[in-house]
């Protein structure tokens, strides 16, 4: 998903509701029944964690229709705006679509008040925007993501979970949601280090997909008969990153390496 832009000399006026329509964007419609989790596209795991210049997100990329797996390849880390970043997971359709809109709401302020809001703010808005949701969650459209960025008032990484009502934490050292989020996360809280640098924090979450990948159904770990692998970006001073396929890959052969020799020797 690319971000959403404006032509430099366009004024998108102050009223978003109105460029909502204007650009042809509609809410995601709340069903007049519960659906079943048989028939809607899950996202699963995503994580994030702190090093000692911003944060490092990542998310498999593996959606599941109950037992069914209905996506191999489903994009879950999206870029928020160029120096903050939303993780996705719970009910794929809405999820995405509420990236899309917080995108454009986003891009929307900094084009009004000339400077982008606040990593605070941008986090109270998209916890605005889950709250909104919460009829659609009540009906099994449930949306849960991780919100990242780095501070440029404070010159720091800072991450946010939320829950299904729009809550709002923020977390001082990592962060997980979806359905391996406890493998993934407790093979982070042994191996993290508030000193990390940016390519340990990398190994470290690519750690924890795998980990979650081999104890959870619903999480896709790296698929190499494909090539296809788990997403994973740097958030710092100078924005937002994406690793590329050969770098994640190499971090993962590696671990399966390592997987492969320890079994070996028991």
């Amino acid at each position: 998903m690319s971000l959403p832009q404006f032509p430099s000399m366009a004024d998108p006026g102050s009223d978003f509701s109105a460029l909502l329509r204007k650009s042809g964007t509609e809410p995601f419609p709340v069903p007049a029944a519960p659906q079943s989790p048989d028939t809607i596209t899950h996202g699963t795991t995503c994580v994030a964690v702190r090093y000692v210049d911003g944060v490092v997100m990542a998310g498999d990329r593996r959606a599941t229709a109950g037992n069914l797996i209905s996506h191999r390849s489903i994009e879950k880390v999206f870029p928020a705006d160029r120096h903050s970043a939303v993780a996705i997971a719970g009910a794929a359709g809405p999820a995405v679509e509420m990236v899309r809109l917080f995108q454009l709401q986003l891009e929307h302020y900094e084009k009004v008040e000339g400077s982008p809001l606040s990593l605070e703010g941008k986090a109270n808005q998209l916890g605005q925007m889950l709250r909104s949701n919460l009829p659609a969650a009540m009906s099994g459209l449930a949306v849960v993501p991780i919100f990242a960025g780095y501070d440029l008032a404070r010159e720091t990484g800072r991450l946010f979970e939320y829950d299904i009502t729009g809550g709002r934490y923020e977390e001082s050292d990592y962060a997980a949601t979806g359905s391996g989020s406890l493998h993934a996360e407790t093979v982070i809280k042994v191996g993290y280090r508030r000193d990390m640098t940016a390519d340990a924090a990398a190994d470290l979450l690519a750690e924890s997909l795998f980990q979650a990948a081999d104890a959870d159904s619903a999480t896709g770990g790296a698929d190499t008969l494909r090539g296809i692998y788990p997403i994973m970006v740097t958030i710092g001073a100078d924005g937002f990153s994406r690793l590329d396929d050969d770098d994640v890959a190499g971090r993962f052969a590696e671990i399966a390496k390592r997987f492969s020799d320890n079994h070996r020797e028991a």
